[in-house]
């Protein structure tokens, strides 16, 4: 039986219904729909294979032993290689596990490899549709203690106020600090009035770019237990190739608009750095909290975004004093 002392918050353990089909792997197929019939069960989409002592030793599809003759044994139609759990796993875990392996349900087991039960299909699409959901109050910069996540629209204002202010307040003090950078080139905007048109474009540029890479590497730190590396390296290309492309376009434009080449240049240069670089930001905050052993949710939001408008202002007005002033 299932140990209850184990914490149940969102684990496996919260998720894990018992009541299966098991079978001993020298049963036949039509012995075990003998055996079976009349029984009630919690999920019935798998026969899960074990010993004698109760350890899992692989699993038949329902649908598979439909089509075997009643003599065969299902030893002979097992799969062996199971992905499975222990009680204590995180269900975003279990739920990535469910997506990588293209399974319906994931098998339960203990310390001992002892079967203990699955969490069904439909507790892993409630679990990916709760985790989905606090994703993206986290990219928001929705900040939860609790369950609370779940049930953001109906509390009450002072409470949603609570909830969103606390990275906000980083927000505000990061404008203040981009402020200070604009400020800093005060005497080339004078100069080159001009050059301010192209603010709020680079910066909403970065900023989307980064917007993208964080959800796909929140995303995938969550759910892909593949390999990181490849995640990582297809995002820095994926942020190089998109700014080369707005750059391309941007040059011409600005160069039929302000006829100057050295703008032009500038204002592409600028959009190529920038994305780059936000796309760096955008892996590199959740993969540090994915490594911390945290929400790798909670590196995005505003102070990402902040850290990219700064760094973008900063990448653009140091091109622009290099090859237009």
């Amino acid at each position: 039986m299932l140990n209850m002392t184990l914490p149940m918050f969102e684990t496996a353990a919260q998720h894990l219904v018992p009541q299966v089909p098991v079978a001993n792997p020298q049963e036949s197929a039509g012995m075990l729909f003998t055996r079976l019939s009349g029984h009630k069960f919690d999920s019935i989409a798998t026969i899960y294979i074990t010993n004698e002592q109760g350890h899992l030793l692989g699993a038949v599809r329902s649908v598979d032993v439909l089509t075997m003759p009643p003599d065969q044994k299902l030893a002979d139609a097992m799969i062996s290689q199971l992905p499975t759990v222990h009680p204590h796993e995180d269900q975003e875990k279990v739920a990535g596990l469910a997506v990588q392996f293209n399974i319906s349900e994931v098998p339960v087991i203990d310390s001992q490899g002892c079967f203990l039960g699955v969490v069904p299909a439909e507790a892993l699409l409630a679990i990916l549709r709760r985790e989905h959901i606090e994703d993206i109050h986290r990219l928001a910069g929705i900040h939860h203690e609790d369950a609370r996540a779940r049930h953001a629209l109906e509390a009450p204002p002072i409470q949603r106020v609570c909830d969103r202010i606390p990275w906000l307040l980083v927000g505000l003090a990061g404008s203040v600090l981009a402020t200070f950078v604009v400020s800093r080139f005060e005497k080339t905007l004078e100069s080159l009035v001009f050059v301010s048109f192209f603010v709020p474009g680079i910066v909403y540029l970065a900023d989307a770019v980064g917007t993208q890479t964080e959800a796909i590497v929140v995303r995938g730190l969550s759910l892909n237990h593949g390999s990181f590396q490849k995640l990582v390296v297809g995002e820095l290309w994926t942020g190089l190739f998109i700014g080369l492309c707005l750059g391309s376009l941007s040059f011409p434009l600005v160069l039929v608009v302000f006829a100057n080449v050295q703008l032009a240049f500038a204002v592409a240069f600028t959009i190529v750095v920038a994305g780059g670089i936000a796309a760096s930001i955008g892996l590199l905050f959740p993969w540090l909290l994915y490594r911390a052993g945290k929400d790798p949710a909670f590196g995005s939001g505003p102070v990402a975004t902040i850290i990219q408008d700064v760094l973008s202002l900063l990448i653009y007005f140091t091109i622009v004093q290099l090859f237009v002033v």
